[in-house]
């Protein structure tokens, strides 16, 4: 996650002894770009008024990465005016023995180097908050920062995922398909075949954050959690 928010932080990152902040000033109403990965409660409070400062300049949401069972950072949050807005599994499969590959005619037509520019559009369908924020986040995000894998349908792309390879590990991010395009498995083959490519790669792992609702797809791939995390949100604004 520290690699990934490095990437598509359009404002940079501010990073201080065991704890970073990506800022995506471009979407200050997505907290997900504008986010926190820490590690200790004590250097999360530590750095905690100077990293409400730089979103508070960028009038943004911002939410704090914490795990469930660190009940020091969750009580100190909830004291700062965060909320807690969500509780993600943290899931993982191992690759060292290589992938499955879905058969040939599993998908439709799919890539492994899509454009980065369907990305935020896509998420922003899949993932309806009635604004153009994924899309806004992910404009400066560069050909070659990230693997793009993307899905067609009679031309159209209908869904996508991104892989960034870090220490022999895979990690999946933006996973999305459009509401039309749902019920035929897309999702689950864009990502064995990923998952297949990091395999031959030489990846040794994969690991993605993964919503109630996508965590059986994950599973069918031979991912299994192995930790929860809390998303604890500062809406723009609180003070």
């Amino acid at each position: 996650m520290r690699h990934w928010l490095r990437i598509v932080s359009g404002g940079g990152t501010l990073e201080r002894e065991s704890v970073l902040a990506g800022l995506a000033p471009a979407a200050p109403e997505r907290a997900v770009v504008n986010s926190v990965i820490y590690e200790g409660a004590d250097a999360l409070e530590g750095a905690y008024d100077e990293i409400a400062a730089a979103y508070a300049e960028i009038g943004a949401a911002w939410t704090v990465w914490v795990p469930s069972d660190d009940g020091q950072a969750a009580a100190f949050l909830d004291r700062q005016g965060h909320v807690l807005d969500a509780e993600p599994a943290v899931m993982s499969v191992d690759l060292s023995r290589g992938a499955e590959r879905p058969a040939e005619d599993a998908l439709e037509s799919w890539t492994s180097d899509g454009d980065p520019a369907l990305v935020g559009p896509l998420n922003d369908r899949a993932y309806d908050f009635g604004t153009d924020s994924f899309t806004r986040a992910l404009a400066g995000v560069r050909p070659g920062d990230l693997r793009v894998y993307a899905a067609f349908l009679d031309g159209a792309a209908v869904g996508c995922l991104t892989i960034s390879d870090h220490e022999r590990n895979s990690d999946v991010e933006m996973v999305a398909v459009v509401p039309e395009a749902r019920g035929h498995g897309i999702a689950g083959k864009l990502l064995a075949h990923a998952l297949a490519d990091a395999a031959e790669r030489g990846m040794e792992t994969s690991t993605l954050v993964a919503t109630r609702r996508g965590r059986p797809v994950y599973e069918r791939l031979g991912y299994r959690t192995f930790a929860v995390l809390q998303m604890w949100e500062r809406r723009a604004g609180v003070t």
